[in-house]
């Protein structure tokens, strides 16, 4: 009920005449008349877009620095495979500039004698490949006319081939594809110089750099980074030293086999297969084992057949027998810990991650180890993979014995009753 006066009427509220009335309270949300915008908003706007145009720059940054990250990335692990030579002859009284540039003089040399040595012997298997195809040709053409009773003759074939639109096309597409190879070519030099250059700067200012590494960082930090570039060392060292042995027993495997095929180039195939299979991640084995298979081709057809069988089973033996026990030796870190960082390494960076995955981890395994608390492990039969007796209740072939004599048991006193 509305509260009433004395005589009885509703009370309303009186104002003086030709007055307003005051206005409400603003409603829930809305703004009030005059209200200004607060100060941090502007700013707080300005910094959210500064943001935004940071990181998609950054981004961007990143994007077209991928190429030269990774090339730093492995001038960098160069760098620390050849440390221990360089370090060597440092300590011998070299200066350390003059001993990187020897390392890496012996390693052109050798790289440089390979090729030559690869590319003669190529050279000189297409020529026979060449001179020798219109015998391969005629021996095919002779099979299919002895097999499916036709009478081909290879001028018909030559003709053939030399008028068809396929050998028109990719003769075209082959002159319009030399350009692009040719700039491949450049790309890989100058990506080669690059790498190389790093890597030299890397190896020769060793010393420097770690020294300006720890002037930013306190003693503690100091040790850990100093421990840590030490155990990189170590473990980058025994990976290649790991595949270089690797290399070795493939390449005198492979040289045996092709000797004893009469294969021509036997010395220079065995060290193609080693070296090929080992340092190339992923495709090298197929790579290493194309080679020997068509120069023994060649020679014999069926010979190209038991460089496949002997590359296939060659391969199992070095993935299940070799390559683990060299990999734990030298790396220190278990094959399907290997195995899964390879898996990983192709994933994230392709050839080069499958080629650092394994040092990679291995450092980082063996410097993490020493912030792990171990304990001892108690002697329980369980640990040894023997199960612990007396606790474990009846075996399975107990307990299926008892069901089948309880069984007829139960069953005959049903019946008694």
């Amino acid at each position: 009920m509305a509260p009433t006066d004395d005589d009885g009427r509703t009370a309303q509220d009186t104002y003086p005449v030709d007055t307003t009335p005051p206005a409400g309270p603003p409603a829930a949300g809305a703004a009030a008349p005059g209200a200004r915008m607060p100060r941090w908003l502007p700013r707080a706007m300005v910094l959210a877009l500064a943001l935004i145009a940071a990181f998609q720059l950054g981004s961007w940054a990143f994007h077209q620095l991928t190429g030269l990250l990774i090339n730093i990335l492995i001038a960098f692990f160069l760098a620390l495979a050849i440390e221990p030579a360089v370090s060597w002859m440092a300590s011998r009284g070299t200066r350390r500039g003059v001993a990187t540039f020897l390392v890496f003089l012996g390693l052109a040399i050798a790289a440089a004698g390979f090729v030559t040595l690869l590319g003669s012997m190529l050279a000189g298997q297409i020529i026979k490949i060449v001179e020798d195809f219109p015998d391969y040709l005629d021996s095919v053409i002779n099979w299919v006319n002895h097999t499916f009773h036709t009478d081909v003759k290879r001028v018909d074939v030559q003709e053939g081939l030399l008028h068809s639109d396929w050998l028109r096309k990719y003769a075209q597409n082959s002159a319009a594809g030399v350009l692009d190879v040719s700039g491949q070519v450049l790309g890989g030099l100058f990506q080669l110089l690059t790498i190389t250059l790093f890597a030299f700067y890397f190896a020769a200012d060793g010393p420097r750099l770690r020294r300006t590494l720890c002037s930013v960082l306190p003693p503690a930090r100091q040790a850990e980074v100093l421990r840590a570039w030490e155990i990189a060392v170590d473990k980058t060292g025994g990976y290649l030293y790991s595949r270089g042995v690797m290399a070795l027993i493939s390449g005198i495997a492979h040289y045996i086999l092709l000797e004893a095929l009469g294969v021509p180039y036997a010395p220079v195939l065995g060290v193609w297969v080693g070296l090929v299979s080992q340092f190339i991640p992923t495709i090298g084995t197929y790579l290493a084992g194309a080679l020997p298979m068509l120069i023994a081709f060649t020679v014999n057809p069926l010979y190209a057949v038991w460089v496949l069988v002997f590359v296939v089973i060659y391969q199992q033996f070095e993935n299940y027998m070799l390559q683990p026990k060299l990999t734990s030796k030298s790396v220190d870190i278990h094959p399907a810990v290997a195995f899964g960082s390879v898996i990983a390494g192709t994933a994230l960076l392709g050839a080069v991650g499958a080629l650092i995955a394994i040092p990679a981890v291995a450092t980082l395994q063996a410097f993490l180890s020493a912030y792990v608390k171990r304990y001892d492990v108690t002697d329980d039969p369980r640990v040894h993979g023997h199960p612990r007796r007396g606790t474990g209740g009846p075996g399975l072939f107990t307990r299926v014995r008892r069901l089948i004599w309880q069984r007829p048991a139960e069953d005959s006193r049903e019946g008694s009753v």
